[in-house]
């Protein structure tokens, strides 16, 4: 589904990104792991549209789609679901989830899918009328994932999922996230969360000072000695 080969990139004179490839299968829940500042939000921005990469392949179903605007990019079914959730904070909760739906012309179908994000998010009803900026953290990150899916996206990227919530309020989104899957969603998830992030995927890639280190199925990740004394303190 999507194929990135020798990418590289990154800000000024500044390369982040060092010849990374790497593929997230359709129907797959795949994760990038490292600690803050590898490269992995970067490689996200190049993937969006929002970073123009300096050399290297993005390919959404064999179609290249490197360069490519952003909104070309959630045309074609990629959506992201950035750090720090970037809500428009004095708009309500379902005027966010509404944006999220701004290139679709369905209404009948805008509407269940909003049905189906307060389904999904019990909270959000609840709070569809208020600002998103009053939210707290956990319903904000709610508000965020709402939004990317009411885009109707093949292939969902997560940046971030679990950053400074409680562990309570990761489990929760955890779940959800597994929910999207089985509708048919393909997951891209971005973490410094690596056990979170290996026990969502099946796949995992493991980026340091840029470039791809380590890669494969989570459980043999998992037990890699590397992994185990870097990521998870064991």
């Amino acid at each position: 589904m999507l194929e990135i080969r020798g990418l590289n990139a990154g800000y000024g004179e500044v390369e982040i990104l060092r010849d990374v490839s790497l593929t997230v299968e359709a129907g797959q829940i795949a994760t990038l792991v490292g600690s803050n500042g590898a490269g992995k939000s970067t490689l996200l921005n190049a993937v969006c549209g929002i970073l123009t990469p300096r050399s290297g392949s993005v390919r959404l179903d064999g179609a290249e789609i490197t360069g490519r605007s952003c909104e070309a990019i959630v045309a074609c079914g990629i959506t992201q679901v950035p750090e720090g959730r970037r809500l428009f904070p004095q708009m309500t909760v379902r005027e966010n989830l509404l944006v999220g739906a701004y290139r679709r012309r369905d209404s009948a179908a805008i509407q269940r899918d909003l049905t189906w994000m307060y389904e999904l998010f019990p909270v959000l009803k609840e709070r569809a009328r208020q600002r998103a900026g009053s939210l707290s953290g956990g319903e904000q990150q709610m508000c965020a994932i709402a939004r990317g899916l009411m885009a109707r996206p093949r292939l969902l990227l997560l940046d971030e999922l679990s950053l400074g919530l409680a562990p309570i309020l990761v489990d929760v989104l955890v779940e959800v996230v597994r929910k999207v899957h089985r509708e048919g969603t393909a997951i891209f998830v971005v973490e410094q969360d690596v056990a979170t992030a290996f026990d969502l995927a099946s796949v995992g890639y493991v980026l340091e000072n840029g470039r791809i280190v380590l890669s494969g199925p989570t459980v043999e990740l998992r037990a890699n000695p590397h992994v185990k004394k870097a990521y998870l303190g064991m």
